[in-house]
Order: C-alpha cells, then structure tokens, then sequence
C-alpha cells in the first residue's frame, strides 16, 4: 500500500510573486480563569508557507523569489485574501506584504 506525502496544497499553484500562507494557531490563554472565544481573538500574523509562485517579472526578466516552502514568517494584519481549500483555510499574499521571516 503506497502512501501519499505530498500535500493537498500542491494543486494550488499561486502566480506571480504571491505565497500561500496557512496561518499559525497561537496557544489558548486563559488569564485570571476568563476564556476568550474564537470570535474575540485577533487573526493571527504568522503562518508557515504552504506554496511560493514563480516569481514577478521584471523588465522583461522573470525576478526569482527569496521565500520558499517550509518558512514561518510574519505578514501585515490586514494583508492578502483568505482562501478556503479542501476544508482548510489559507491565505494568499505577495511577497512584498511579508515582514519577516522567522528563524
């Protein structure tokens, strides 16, 4: 029996110079007993790369990108479109809206 290792992300291919981004879950805190719904909890700002376009052009010349798949990295707060893809959500942003990239 073969198993399958590749992921479900392969079959989104992002253009250009955009990433598919699927975010990070931060850890539950609960401060002084309180509980915090989902609803009342910022979005994350950092994920891991799931998919890296290839790249933009540039006069003419095709400009290779820096990130690649595997990389947790931070982006802006309000960067990019969400995405929902075989019941998981991702999110889709260019290369210049990510701020960093985590060690």
């Amino acid at each position: 029996m073969a198993t399958a290792t590749k992921s479900k992300v392969k079959m989104m291919q992002p253009l250009g110079d955009r990433v598919v981004i699927r975010s990070l879950e931060e850890t539950e805190q609960m401060r002084g007993g309180l509980y915090i719904p989902d609803t009342a909890k910022e979005k994350p700002q950092q994920g891991e790369i799931v998919a890296v376009g290839p790249g933009r052009y540039e006069k003419g010349e095709r400009v290779p990108m820096e990130l690649k798949v595997g990389q947790k990295v931070l982006y802006g707060k309000y960067s990019g479109t969400e995405v929902r893809f075989d019941d998981e959500e991702y999110l889709i942003i260019k290369e210049s809206d990510v701020l960093a990239v985590m060690g």
